[in-house]
């Protein structure tokens, strides 16, 4: 059984993974007698994470930290230096090349920050943007504009705004939608005849996801993403 973590920007997740199956994790409560070795990945510092860490050091157990290469398999990320791509986006690329073989696709992952990732059916990562997220977004307009507010209770919905609160939710859900639309339309212009699987992750990813047909939200994406990343590194 392993142990997979994610460490992101505001919080630490993490899961039991066992046969292709994961289960939920108490990280107050871990079964380390089972658990056969720790794979993390960590966008930021978490003085948790190093406290299960010292934990499954005591029970001589290995652990595995999930880092950016320019190849990984037939998988090749687009960033010159390695290092200054997200772990957490290379984990999404890497579980939707293992799950969409030879099909292209647009990676989105919505939370504190939202990204989007494009690979095409080769294997190749053409590059992606960061974007603030809708919380994020909305946030930024109501602390540095005058006149600009949120009710705290106005919801996000792809719609004209008549009011200030649905005005400004509603035009972070649609810049987003656009900066995807135009992913898509890179996507297409290097091979307009392929098919496009759009997947998102994260926190809004739910939401996202219902504005585009024949789309998928995975909630385990990055960390399917830590287990293919470790057996494909066994390999590499």
């Amino acid at each position: 059984m392993k142990l997979l973590i994610d460490v992101g920007n505001t919080s630490l997740k993490a899961v039991l993974w066992h046969s292709e199956q994961s289960q939920s994790a108490d990280i107050n409560n871990l079964p380390w007698l089972k658990i056969t070795e720790v794979i993390y990945a960590c966008v930021g510092r978490s003085d948790l994470l190093n406290d299960i860490l010292t934990q499954a050091a005591s029970n001589s157990i290995n652990c595995f930290e999930a880092k950016v290469s320019k190849k990984l398999g037939d998988l090749v990320c687009a960033y010159e230096h390695v290092g200054n791509l997200g772990i957490d986006r290379w984990l999404a690329l890497i579980a939707g090349f293992k799950l969409y073989p030879n099909k292209a696709f647009i990676v989105v992952d919505a939370g504190t920050a939202t990204t989007i990732d494009v690979l095409n059916c080769e294997g190749l990562h053409l590059g992606g943007w960061i974007l603030p997220g809708l919380d994020l977004m909305t946030s930024s307009l109501t602390q540095n504009t005058q006149g600009v507010f949120d009710d705290g209770k106005t919801p996000f919905t792809n719609e004209l705004g008549k009011n200030t609160p649905n005005g400004l939710k509603n035009g972070a859900l649609v810049a987003t939608i656009g900066a995807i639309e135009q992913a898509k339309l890179h996507l297409n212009a290097q091979k307009a005849d392929q098919a496009v699987q759009i997947i998102f992750a994260g926190g809004y990813g739910s939401l996202l996801q219902q504005q585009f047909e024949e789309s998928i939200f995975d909630s385990l994406l990055v960390m399917k993403g830590l287990n293919y990343w470790y057996e494909l590194s066994k390999t590499a």
